[in-house]
């Protein structure tokens, strides 16, 4: 039981598969000598090419742990957002998100995620527009990776109707 809240909790697990692609000979002999590619798997899955951001000598072409935090965190938000649309009879017929991740790099290196905001754009075709710009909140609330983070996540929702 969760003592907070005298439900009981139920554990899930992922698992994923990192391996370095960017041995280019030299190994990590100086700070140049190698590239950040990687590639990340989950079984049956396909494969994500991954690399570092290109202000720290990555490949552009590649999606960078950062890149994937936001992308976490919006369709973490969308995917609560829409079941919660669904159960309440609001129906969905576009979505998307301008999500946008603001880090701070400190001169040592290290450096730390401030802020998210997420800027979905919704287009209902039935149901309550005033409910269904209120289930973002609910859905921010929901949102298992928007709970993990330590910054804060905020949501600018725009709902528009297809009668608009």
């Amino acid at each position: 039981m969760d003592a907070g809240t005298g439900s009981q909790m139920k554990e899930h697990r992922y698992a994923t598969h990192v391996r370095w692609t960017g041995n280019t000979g030299d190994g990590t002999s100086s700070y140049r000598s190698y590239s950040r590619d990687h590639v990340i798997t989950v079984e049956g899955k396909p494969e994500i090419p991954g690399s570092s951001d290109p202000n720290f000598r990555g490949d552009p072409a590649r999606y960078n742990p950062e890149d994937l935090l936001v992308a976490s965190l919006s369709t973490c938000h969308m995917l609560w957002y829409l079941h919660l649309c669904a159960v309440n009879k609001i129906v969905v017929v576009n979505y998307e998100d301008h999500a946008e991740g603001m880090m701070n790099a400190r001169s040592d290196g290290s450096g730390e995620f401030v802020r998210v905001v997420l800027k979905p754009r919704v287009t209902i075709s039935s149901g309550d527009r005033e409910r269904a710009l209120e289930l973002h909140h609910e859905a921010h609330k929901f949102c298992f990776i928007a709970n993990s983070v330590k910054f804060p996540v905020e949501a600018e929702p725009e709902v528009l109707s297809i009668a608009d």
